[in-house]
């Protein structure tokens, strides 16, 4: 199996091959033993580190704990998966104190979770340092679940991220599941025009109204890709392509030109091997947004606590 390969600023692949080489088999296979007891895990971590890379870079700083830090944030209230994380670094810590980054940890199990259902792999460069500062006031950075394409676009580019990782970067739906609360709105009363949003499909709505009944359970949760929320693939941009998007972000990754044409290219099969090729080169760009390297930035001890 080829694997993407791309080097970051100060991070590498193999980082740990001298001092822990068995860094990345102890996250992969922490990883794997809480998918087993919990498959969405897998979407769980992958969120994870997206909101992490989102909030001053991937420094491991949305695991800190306190008040008002970025865990404490709306955006973060959601993020699962924690135990994880803390799981494979107290086993990283017994292997080689003081050695591996929560911050590649958090890199490492997003890639293993992708691989877990189903996606393909891809080499992660490593080498990243934990961040000693989080503030819930810096998490306006993340795109919204109404936001449009041009506001989209613009928050990509502010971490050097083009429209098409964009677009594959969303394509992580394809695992995973949203609440009622984040897309009701589009099926009873959209934009206050007491009708449901005319970019549903016509025979998808009540399918979607059965399973969020108007002034129902908010909290209820329904998969971003319909028939298929536990394994990686490319369906998620076929449903787009029906009006079958769940959220109105995502939905409008089709009704924008400029990012249709990207979704067109992961259309059907020949689709899927271009989107998981595109899927790791993506992951690794966002994944070198403003890392801390050399003598910045900390080992943490405990991934959700500073050093003292």
């Amino acid at each position: 199996m080829s694997e993407t390969l791309v080097h970051g600023q100060g991070t590498r692949v193999g980082f740990y091959a001298t001092t822990c080489p068995r860094a990345e088999s102890i996250v992969s296979s922490t990883v794997a033993t809480h998918f087993r007891s919990n498959t969405a895990i897998a979407p769980a971590l992958l969120r994870m580190h997206f909101h992490d890379c989102f909030f001053r870079g991937c420094d491991a700083s949305v695991l800190i704990d306190g008040s008002n830090t970025e865990k404490t944030a709306p955006p973060n209230l959601g993020l699962r998966g924690y135990e994880v994380i803390d799981d494979a670094k107290t086993q990283l810590e017994a292997a080689c104190p003081g050695i591996v980054s929560c911050a590649d940890i958090l890199a490492l199990a997003a890639r293993d979770s992708v691989v877990l259902t189903g996606g393909r792999s891809w080499l992660v460069p490593t080498g990243r340092r934990d961040g000693r500062v989080s503030l819930a006031s810096e998490t306006t950075d993340l795109p919204g679940f109404t936001e449009s394409i041009d506001s989209q676009k613009q928050k990509f580019s502010a971490k050097g991220l083009n429209t098409q990782d964009l677009v594959v970067l969303v394509g992580g739906h394809t695992i995973g599941t949203t609440a009622c609360q984040f897309f009701s709105y589009r099926l009873y009363n959209f934009n206050g025009t007491a009708s449901s949003d005319p970019s549903i499909n016509a025979s998808f709505l009540p399918q979607l109204q059965a399973l969020c009944p108007q002034n129902g359970d908010g909290t209820k949760r329904v998969a971003f890709d319909t028939g298929s929320e536990n394994r990686f693939d490319a369906s998620f941009f076929d449903n787009l392509r029906d009006g079958r998007g769940i959220l109105e972000s995502d939905q409008k990754l089709w009704t924008d030109a400029s990012t249709r044409a990207i979704v067109q290219r992961f259309l059907g099969i020949t689709g899927l091997a271009a989107f998981n090729v595109e899927f790791g080169r993506s992951m690794v760009k966002m994944s070198n947004t403003g890392v801390k390297t050399g003598t910045d930035g900390e080992i943490r001890k405990i991934c959700s606590a500073i050093n003292s």
